[in-house]
């Protein structure tokens, strides 16, 4: 059994780097022997699907085209399947072969085993052991969500997808049409961008809010892939890490211990009060709500005026 699937996936690889223009099913089908021996159209499919999925774990970048009648072909283009010669030294082999044993504690531990292998040819001296002990301190990536593996494939593919995502705000998630560009790991949580189809933006997405399973969807992109996406920085800036002003704010003595460590200086007024200079980002107006009346915003204007409207919304209910 597992020769004749070798065997099929090899001439299905074959049939896919060969043409010149994509192939649809029913052209594949008659092209491989195996396929044409397969009982129905159902058995067929879920075979075919399984194999496609198959060539993409091992490399092989497979485009989808949908032509002017809509019938959807395969081809994979050998410009996009082919490498130059790798030459590492020994420095380079050994810090791919830590990254290696970075994965070795997540979902890709199964890739990263094969990855080492291709290193050890490529160069990777036989008495470097990215695996073995080398101090206290080892490198770990946590991937606990399950939308990681099916994202990181849809980045690597070009794949477009559908999840399910709930926001902080929102008590029940809506459906997100993106195409995936990158998955970035800050500060112990993963986060994907890419574009939101139905929003016309670019957007991050905190994996752990993604809700039920990610569908993969035929087609090509819509919008231009970046050439460097920063998805640090981006969510850096939501969280209020990113500043280029500061805020004045009044503080009641013996409060906002957390208000008074970020505060680039503190300058006590008298009558119990404080005052406080600190990083003006997103988010400060929820984060000074929290304190209600022990704090007082001094300036900027719209950062006060942001608070207030915050303080009413509360007292409303």
């Amino acid at each position: 059994m597992a020769i004749a699937k070798a065997e099929r996936l090899m001439n299905l690889a074959l049939c896919l780097l060969g043409t010149r223009r994509p192939l649809s099913k029913r052209e594949l089908r008659e092209s491989i022997e195996a396929y044409l021996e397969a009982g129905s159209d159902d058995s067929f499919n879920r075979m075919f699907e399984r194999d496609k999925d198959d060539l993409r774990e091992l490399g092989l970048v497979i485009e989808t085209v949908e032509n002017l009648d809509g019938e959807v072909g395969y081809l994979a283009r050998r410009d996009s399947n082919r490498l130059p010669p790798i030459t590492l030294d020994a420095e380079e082999a050994a810090a791919l072969g830590l990254a290696a044993k970075v994965w070795q504690q997540a979902r890709l531990a199964g890739a990263a085993s094969g990855a080492l292998q291709k290193l050890r040819a490529a160069g990777l001296p036989e008495d470097v052991d990215p695996y073995g002990s080398h101090g206290a301190l080892e490198p770990h990536i946590p991937v606990h969500e399950a939308a990681f593996e099916p994202l990181m494939l849809a980045c690597r593919d070009r794949r477009p997808v559908v999840f399910d995502y709930r926001k902080a705000n929102a008590a029940q998630p809506g459906t997100r049409h993106v195409e995936p560009w990158a998955l970035e790991c800050w500060r112990g949580h993963w986060y994907l961008a890419g574009w939101d189809r139905d929003r016309a933006a670019e957007r991050v997405f905190r994996l752990s809010r993604i809700t039920g399973k990610v569908r993969a969807r035929a087609g090509k992109y819509t919008a231009e892939v970046p050439d460097v996406v920063t998805v640090r920085e981006t969510v850096a800036g939501w969280a209020g890490e990113i500043t280029d002003r500061s805020a004045l704010i009044r503080l009641r003595s013996g409060a906002g211990y957390p208000l008074r460590a970020k505060a680039v200086s503190v300058r006590e007024l008298g009558d119990g009060w404080d005052e406080l200079e600190i990083p003006y980002g997103h988010g400060l107006d929820a984060l000074l709500v929290e304190f209600g009346p022990d704090v007082v915003v001094v300036e900027p204007a719209e950062l006060r005026a942001d608070v207030v409207d915050r303080l009413r919304a509360v007292a409303k209910g």
